[in-house]
């Protein structure tokens, strides 16, 4: 009798034994899911979060660069015309250019993440080219090397080859002119590219220039780009 009753006792701790491992497994689940939907929330709180931050930041950014580039589009004024009411005026473009490239690199400074910021730097570059500070320009462009938006890296370059022609490295130029024009982007699509290419090549190499010119009236005719080149050809004298 007491071994019968002792077996029943050691079923019963069995069965004891087995609701408590599922207790315990349920009670885990429930505690690992409740850890992992925490922190589900965390990254969606600290994901909205920072959407709510990114733009607020983008909304400042914009007002700012707008501000910038009412100076930056500035009218040049005769001294002692007035201006408009409201207008934003200059009399001498250096003070212009000079005002403009402060803003744009509190911008920047500000807000670089931003995608006005980036526009921002962009006009930096545009200001001390018109300052004639090429390697403060330079140095602006080439950040935007790496930064991953085709569009943006594009204009840098257009730019970069500016700078490039206007401190004597025609070669260099041309290189960035002709890599433009191979791989077209919105900004700076095909014709803009080889009408730049032209240009610069008319000083050292006039021959390739007019090849240049005579593919735009071929690839791209009855637009504005073909009417340029086809000024270009005329100050060369007969067609090719």
């Amino acid at each position: 009798m007491s071994q019968h009753i002792s077996r029943k006792e050691l079923k019963k701790d069995e069965i004891r034994e087995t609701l408590a491992h599922g207790a315990e497994a349920v009670f885990s689940h429930q505690k690992m899911a409740g850890l992992v939907l925490g922190a589900v929330l965390v990254v969606a709180l600290a994901i909205l979060g920072w959407r709510f931050y990114a733009e607020r930041q983008t909304g400042k950014a914009s007002a700012a660069l707008e501000e910038a580039m009412k100076i930056f589009q500035a009218r040049i004024r005769a001294p002692g015309e007035p201006g408009e009411p409201g207008e934003v005026t200059y009399v001498e473009e250096k003070n212009k250019y000079e005002d403009a490239s402060k803003k744009f690199y509190e911008i920047t400074g500000k807000y670089w993440r931003t995608r006005p910021g980036q526009v921002a730097r962009y006009y930096a570059a545009l200001s001390e080219i018109q300052l004639g500070r090429f390697s403060e320009a330079q140095k602006l462009l080439k950040e935007f090397e790496g930064s991953g938006d085709e569009e943006f890296v594009a204009l840098a370059r257009y730019q970069l080859a500016v700078v490039y022609d206007k401190t004597g490295k025609g070669e260099d130029a041309a290189k960035l002119f002709r890599q433009l024009a191979e791989k077209p982007t919105v900004f700076v699509p095909k014709p803009m590219a080889l009408l730049a290419l032209g240009d610069q090549l008319r000083k050292s190499n006039p021959q390739e220039a007019t090849k240049v010119y005579n593919q735009i009236r071929q690839d791209f005719p009855d637009s504005p780009v073909a009417e340029e080149a086809e000024k270009r050809l005329e100050t060369f004298g007969p067609k090719s």
